[in-house]
């Protein structure tokens, strides 16, 4: 038995291991690299298995650096096996992949029309093409309709004809809904044959709803080996979901090899619960600017949580009369595939909320953005709000609209409340205006450059790290030292290079046995 890591290994994303077991090749996540464009692309297009010798696909949760590829997985249909997951993974997974695979096209399409308007120019210059003046100005009159929606076909036809480049998106949104046939939803708790040999047990792993450490064992001659899969590691304590698995069953308990995240491995965050009461400070302080509170936040388990809070404050008469706005489709459509797993739910949310019959993600003081017009007329409003917005990390979406209309004005407040990858325009902002903020906020803000365009950052920014997902350092330990496993070896993964390599040492010097994989390597088992 063996386990070569394909993703996530020395990085954050792209989750993908592959545990072999004679001929049964069971792949333990199939997500996305996310990034900037340059550097993702091809490790996402270039699927590191064929797809027929894959037996089949354990998911740990529904974000998109986890499930993301499936589509490529099955969109030739070579893959003849299942795709299983908790049930609400399984549900996530039908907003998330196809809103992922929106995206997808949506880039394709931006990037097609931009490179039909460079050579439309180049050519009203008189440096390529046989095109006359007259064919230049019919055809670029012709690549947006007259609500200015770009039309695929005009820019497909006229790069077809001219021998340019056109870009593919990685997947469609048909290539996404068909793989939603080969999904398989299993209970927490509940074992399932994943090989011929192997069967897997899903336990609670308090990331986001649904989420699952996965135990795979094979027994094989009286013998049982025990490969435990962590996906991303929870929080104790967060609020909505409950607390990863400690107490596991005696079969379970001897792990040979333990996959283990680690996003924050050298990092200790702040109180989950005292995120409810800075929270309520930042949002009071910029109330008394005058201003408006902008958070990008990921769609499945951010956005909630943070509904969560604000409607405990609502509920204790703590907030400022401000509306609260989710301003994306996306947070809209998973908020109510939480409102279907109660289940799920933890005792604290069913004390506060749901025995005095109140719903944690309904009160009147919020509000779901219904369409783009709405949205756009909440980017021109002046008057204080707070607004919830998609992408969590600042790479896209709605968020950066209204980035670019409060971003210059020193009353309102961008609140980081989650992870921002190396790279990424959410990193930049975070630490650009840390850096502004710890200098005093004295001298000229600094710029940061998005739609093309820079921008003065005068806006405050502020960083509740607490709201992580992701376990820190001591969450970790927490599953090593306080849970009833016996781990004879652990592989570093999910994390940069610095953390993983500080969370291998620490660890080392704790006495376990550790290795960080790189993309690509085996490890036998």
């Amino acid at each position: 038995m063996n386990v070569t890591f394909y993703g996530a290994a020395r990085e954050v994303t792209g989750s993908c291991h592959c545990l072999v077991s004679g001929d049964d090749h069971i792949l333990l996540d199939c997500g996305m690299f996310q990034g900037k464009r340059k550097e993702t692309e091809m490790k996402n297009r270039v699927f590191p298995i064929d797809p027929q010798t894959i037996t089949n696909v354990v998911l740990s949760h529904a974000h998109i650096d986890h499930s993301g590829r499936l589509p490529l997985l099955t969109r030739e249909g070579t893959f003849h096996g299942r795709i299983y997951c908790t049930p609400p993974t399984a549900d996530a997974c039908k907003y998330l992949l196809l809103d992922s695979a929106k995206i997808q096209e949506g880039d394709a399409s931006f990037l097609n029309y931009r490179n039909a308007k460079h050579f439309l120019g180049k050519v009203k210059s008189g440096g390529a093409g046989d095109l006359t003046q007259a064919q230049v100005q019919e055809i670029r009159s012709a690549l947006k309709s007259n609500d200015y929606e770009v039309r695929d076909e005009v820019i497909l036809k006229l790069l077809e004809e001219q021998h340019l480049e056109i870009i593919q998106p990685l997947y469609s949104t048909q290539d996404a809904t068909a793989s939603l046939a080969y999904f398989e939803d299993v209970p927490f708790n509940e074992p399932m044959t994943v090989g011929r040999d192997i069967e897997a047990t899903f336990y609670t792993a308090g990331h986001i709803l649904g989420s699952a450490f996965t135990v795979l064992s094979r027994v094989r001659d009286g013998e049982r080996t025990n490969v435990f899969y962590s996906g991303d590691v929870g929080r104790f304590n967060k609020p909505i979901i409950n607390n990863p698995t400690l107490d596991f069953p005696p079969e379970h308990r001897k792990i040979d090899l333990m996959i283990l995240e680690s996003t924050y491995g050298d990092r200790l965050h702040e109180p989950v619960r005292d995120m409810k009461e800075k929270l309520r400070e930042v949002v009071q302080e910029t109330w008394e600017r005058g201003g408006s509170v902008i958070i990008p936040a990921f769609s499945y388990g951010r956005t909630q949580e943070l509904i969560y809070f604000l409607h405990e404050l609502v509920l204790e008469d703590a907030l400022p009369p401000m509306p609260i706005w989710v301003d994306s489709p996306l947070a809209t459509k998973i908020t109510r595939v939480f409102g279907e797993h109660l289940e799920n739910f933890d005792q604290e949310t069913h004390d506060i909320f749901l025995k005095k019959g109140i719903n944690p993600f309904e009160f009147p003081q919020l509000k779901f953005v219904q369409s783009v017009q709405e949205s756009m007329e909440l980017n021109r409003d002046e008057r204080p709000h707070i607004v919830i917005a998609g992408s969590g990390m600042c790479e896209g979406g709605r968020v950066l609209h209204h980035l670019r209309h409060k971003i210059h004005n020193e009353r309102n407040t961008v609140l980081i409340v989650g992870y921002m990858g190396q790279g990424t325009f959410g990193r930049l902002l975070q630490e650009r205006g840390e850096a502004y903020e710890k200098n005093g906020r004295k001298g000229e803000p600094p710029m940061v450059r998005f739609y093309n365009k820079e921008y003065p950052l005068r806006a405050h920014v502020g960083n509740l790290r607490g709201f992580s997902a992701h376990g820190d350092r001591n969450d970790l330990m927490r599953l090593l030292e306080d849970s009833n496993l016996e781990v004879k070896r652990i592989a570093i993964v999910h994390g940069e290079e610095d953390q993983s390599t500080a969370f291998a040492n620490y660890l080392n010097n704790k006495g376990f046995n550790t290795v960080i994989p790189r993309r690509g390597q085996c490890l036998e088992i």
